[in-house]
Protein backbone atom coordinates (compact mmCIF):
# COMPACT_ATOMS: atom_id res chain seq x y z
CA UNK A 1 0.00 0.00 0.00
CA UNK A 2 1.25 3.17 -0.76
CA UNK A 3 0.70 7.01 0.02
CA UNK A 4 2.29 9.62 -1.64
CA UNK A 5 2.34 13.10 0.95
CA UNK A 6 2.58 16.43 -1.79
CA UNK A 7 3.01 19.82 -1.39
CA UNK A 8 0.05 22.18 -3.42
CA UNK A 9 0.09 21.09 -6.52
CA UNK A 10 0.05 24.23 -8.19
CA UNK A 11 3.48 24.69 -7.08
CA UNK A 12 5.51 21.29 -5.99
CA UNK A 13 7.49 20.42 -9.03
CA UNK A 14 9.19 18.06 -6.64
CA UNK A 15 5.95 16.37 -6.01
CA UNK A 16 4.84 15.82 -9.08
CA UNK A 17 7.52 13.77 -10.53
CA UNK A 18 7.02 10.68 -8.06
CA UNK A 19 3.11 10.79 -8.65
CA UNK A 20 3.71 10.54 -12.24
CA UNK A 21 5.36 7.86 -11.63
CA UNK A 22 2.89 6.16 -9.39
CA UNK A 23 0.16 6.37 -12.34
CA UNK A 24 2.80 5.10 -15.19
CA UNK A 25 3.28 1.77 -12.60
CA UNK A 26 -0.58 1.56 -12.31
CA UNK A 27 -1.23 0.32 -8.36
CA UNK A 28 -3.46 2.26 -6.27
CA UNK A 29 -2.27 4.72 -4.04
CA UNK A 30 -3.26 7.63 -1.77
CA UNK A 31 -2.64 11.14 -1.47
CA UNK A 32 -1.99 13.42 1.05
CA UNK A 33 -1.66 17.57 0.54
CA UNK A 34 0.73 19.61 2.29
CA UNK A 35 -0.36 23.05 1.64
CA UNK A 36 3.04 25.32 1.03
CA UNK A 37 3.64 28.67 1.59
CA UNK A 38 1.71 28.97 4.84
CA UNK A 39 3.07 29.35 8.35
CA UNK A 40 2.24 26.01 9.59
CA UNK A 41 3.67 24.72 6.21
CA UNK A 42 7.40 23.81 8.16
CA UNK A 43 5.51 22.38 11.07
CA UNK A 44 3.16 19.93 8.97
CA UNK A 45 6.09 18.85 6.40
CA UNK A 46 8.92 18.45 9.65
CA UNK A 47 6.07 16.15 11.77
CA UNK A 48 5.15 13.51 8.57
CA UNK A 49 8.34 13.84 6.62
CA UNK A 50 12.33 13.27 8.15
CA UNK A 51 13.61 15.28 5.67
CA UNK A 52 12.03 18.56 6.24
CA UNK A 53 10.57 18.29 2.43
CA UNK A 54 7.99 16.94 0.13
CA UNK A 55 7.19 14.47 -1.44
CA UNK A 56 7.42 11.59 1.15
CA UNK A 57 6.14 8.18 -0.39
CA UNK A 58 4.47 5.52 2.53
CA UNK A 59 5.55 2.10 1.99
CA UNK A 60 3.25 -0.55 4.24
CA UNK A 61 4.69 -4.32 3.69
CA UNK A 62 3.48 -6.51 6.12
CA UNK A 63 2.13 -4.66 8.69
CA UNK A 64 5.42 -2.51 8.66
CA UNK A 65 6.18 1.07 7.18
CA UNK A 66 8.53 2.31 5.10
CA UNK A 67 9.31 6.34 4.22
CA UNK A 68 11.23 6.91 1.47
CA UNK A 69 12.17 10.47 0.68
CA UNK A 70 13.26 12.57 -2.65
CA UNK A 71 11.69 12.16 -5.94
CA UNK A 72 14.47 10.67 -7.59
CA UNK A 73 14.73 8.36 -4.47
CA UNK A 74 11.05 7.29 -4.82
CA UNK A 75 11.09 6.91 -8.38
CA UNK A 76 13.96 4.33 -8.11
CA UNK A 77 12.02 2.39 -5.78
CA UNK A 78 8.99 2.33 -7.35
CA UNK A 79 11.32 0.70 -10.36
CA UNK A 80 12.82 -1.81 -8.10
CA UNK A 81 9.39 -2.51 -6.73
CA UNK A 82 7.59 -2.97 -9.73
CA UNK A 83 10.02 -4.17 -12.82
CA UNK A 84 7.52 -4.89 -15.05
CA UNK A 85 6.47 -1.22 -15.19
CA UNK A 86 10.02 -0.67 -17.02
CA UNK A 87 10.34 2.72 -16.02
CA UNK A 88 14.10 2.79 -17.15
CA UNK A 89 14.61 1.64 -21.34
CA UNK A 90 15.93 -1.89 -21.18
CA UNK A 91 19.03 -1.43 -22.81
CA UNK A 92 21.82 -0.40 -20.36
CA UNK A 93 23.19 2.12 -22.31
CA UNK A 94 20.35 3.82 -23.29
CA UNK A 95 19.40 3.29 -19.26
CA UNK A 96 22.44 5.10 -17.84
CA UNK A 97 22.08 7.60 -20.26
CA UNK A 98 18.21 8.19 -19.26
CA UNK A 99 19.77 8.17 -16.08
CA UNK A 100 22.76 11.00 -16.65
CA UNK A 101 19.63 12.75 -17.95
CA UNK A 102 17.51 12.35 -14.47
CA UNK A 103 20.10 13.49 -12.42
CA UNK A 104 21.29 16.77 -14.40
CA UNK A 105 17.37 17.87 -13.75
CA UNK A 106 17.80 16.86 -10.17
CA UNK A 107 20.89 18.62 -9.44
CA UNK A 108 21.00 21.50 -11.96
CA UNK A 109 19.25 24.03 -13.91
CA UNK A 110 19.03 26.32 -10.95
CA UNK A 111 18.20 29.68 -13.00
CA UNK A 112 15.71 28.31 -14.49
CA UNK A 113 14.00 26.84 -11.30
CA UNK A 114 14.50 30.52 -9.72
CA UNK A 115 13.20 32.42 -12.36
CA UNK A 116 10.22 30.40 -13.89
CA UNK A 117 9.26 28.71 -11.13
CA UNK A 118 6.22 26.20 -11.66
CA UNK A 119 2.22 27.59 -11.75
CA UNK A 120 1.08 24.19 -12.79
CA UNK A 121 -2.23 25.81 -14.65
CA UNK A 122 -1.30 29.67 -14.34
CA UNK A 123 -0.59 31.63 -17.65
CA UNK A 124 2.42 34.72 -16.29
CA UNK A 125 4.16 36.64 -18.88
CA UNK A 126 7.78 35.49 -19.43
CA UNK A 127 10.18 37.57 -17.64
CA UNK A 128 12.98 38.96 -18.89
CA UNK A 129 15.44 36.38 -18.57
CA UNK A 130 19.06 36.09 -17.37
CA UNK A 131 21.71 34.72 -19.77
CA UNK A 132 22.13 32.00 -17.53
CA UNK A 133 18.64 30.71 -17.72
CA UNK A 134 18.72 31.35 -21.23
CA UNK A 135 21.42 29.02 -21.39
CA UNK A 136 20.07 26.40 -19.41
CA UNK A 137 16.49 26.21 -21.31
CA UNK A 138 18.80 25.57 -24.64
CA UNK A 139 20.78 23.14 -22.97
CA UNK A 140 17.14 21.25 -21.91
CA UNK A 141 15.66 21.57 -25.24
CA UNK A 142 19.45 20.33 -27.04
CA UNK A 143 19.05 17.16 -24.59
CA UNK A 144 15.32 16.33 -25.83
CA UNK A 145 15.88 17.07 -29.24
CA UNK A 146 19.54 14.48 -28.98
CA UNK A 147 17.02 12.18 -27.35
CA UNK A 148 14.24 12.11 -29.46
CA UNK A 149 16.36 11.78 -32.58
CA UNK A 150 17.86 9.04 -31.05
CA UNK A 151 14.78 7.04 -28.74
CA UNK A 152 11.48 8.99 -29.42
CA UNK A 153 10.39 6.93 -32.37
CA UNK A 154 10.00 4.02 -30.31
CA UNK A 155 7.08 5.46 -28.36
CA UNK A 156 7.24 9.33 -28.28
CA UNK A 157 9.12 9.95 -25.26
CA UNK A 158 13.10 10.93 -24.51
CA UNK A 159 13.67 7.12 -24.66
CA UNK A 160 10.94 5.80 -26.24
CA UNK A 161 8.19 4.56 -23.41
CA UNK A 162 7.62 6.70 -21.20
CA UNK A 163 10.31 6.88 -18.09
CA UNK A 164 11.41 8.02 -15.10
CA UNK A 165 13.20 10.47 -17.19
CA UNK A 166 10.24 11.77 -18.37
CA UNK A 167 8.99 12.03 -15.20
CA UNK A 168 11.63 14.45 -13.81
CA UNK A 169 11.25 16.71 -16.88
CA UNK A 170 7.85 16.90 -16.97
CA UNK A 171 7.63 20.40 -14.28
CA UNK A 172 9.54 21.89 -17.11
CA UNK A 173 7.44 20.92 -19.63
CA UNK A 174 4.65 22.83 -17.23
CA UNK A 175 6.93 26.03 -17.26
CA UNK A 176 7.43 26.02 -20.94
CA UNK A 177 3.93 26.22 -21.00
CA UNK A 178 2.96 28.81 -18.30
CA UNK A 179 5.60 31.45 -19.25
CA UNK A 180 4.88 30.82 -22.93
CA UNK A 181 8.41 29.74 -23.45
CA UNK A 182 8.45 29.04 -27.74
CA UNK A 183 9.65 25.24 -28.64
CA UNK A 184 9.42 23.89 -31.95
CA UNK A 185 9.62 20.89 -34.09
CA UNK A 186 9.99 17.45 -32.40
CA UNK A 187 10.35 19.27 -28.65
CA UNK A 188 7.17 20.83 -29.28
CA UNK A 189 5.46 17.24 -29.96
CA UNK A 190 7.04 16.04 -26.99
CA UNK A 191 5.37 18.74 -24.72
CA UNK A 192 2.58 18.15 -26.09
CA UNK A 193 2.74 14.15 -25.45
CA UNK A 194 4.01 14.89 -22.00
CA UNK A 195 0.86 17.31 -21.16
CA UNK A 196 -1.54 14.93 -22.32
CA UNK A 197 -0.56 12.27 -19.76
CA UNK A 198 -3.99 11.64 -17.83
CA UNK A 199 -1.42 11.79 -14.73
CA UNK A 200 -0.63 15.41 -15.87
CA UNK A 201 -4.62 15.90 -16.74
CA UNK A 202 -5.42 15.15 -13.35
CA UNK A 203 -2.59 17.23 -11.49
CA UNK A 204 -3.55 19.82 -13.42
CA UNK A 205 -7.55 19.50 -12.32
CA UNK A 206 -6.46 19.21 -8.75
CA UNK A 207 -4.31 22.40 -9.26
CA UNK A 208 -6.62 24.19 -10.61
CA UNK A 209 -9.32 23.40 -7.48
CA UNK A 210 -6.54 24.99 -5.31
CA UNK A 211 -6.17 28.25 -7.38
CA UNK A 212 -10.30 28.30 -7.62
CA UNK A 213 -10.23 27.85 -4.07
CA UNK A 214 -7.24 30.41 -2.84
CA UNK A 215 -4.96 27.49 -1.40
CA UNK A 216 -2.60 28.72 -4.48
Amino acid sequence: MYTLIVGTREWSSWSLRPYLALRAIGVPFQEEVIPLRRGSTSEDVQRRSPSGRVPLLKMTENGREHLIWDSLAICETLNECHPEAKLWPDDPFARAEARSYAAEMHSGFPDLREQLSMEFVRRLPLPELRVTTKAQIARIVAMWTQALERHGAAGGFLFGRFSIADCMYAPVVSRLRTYGVPVQGSVQGYCERVWSLPGMQDWAKAAQQEVDSGLA
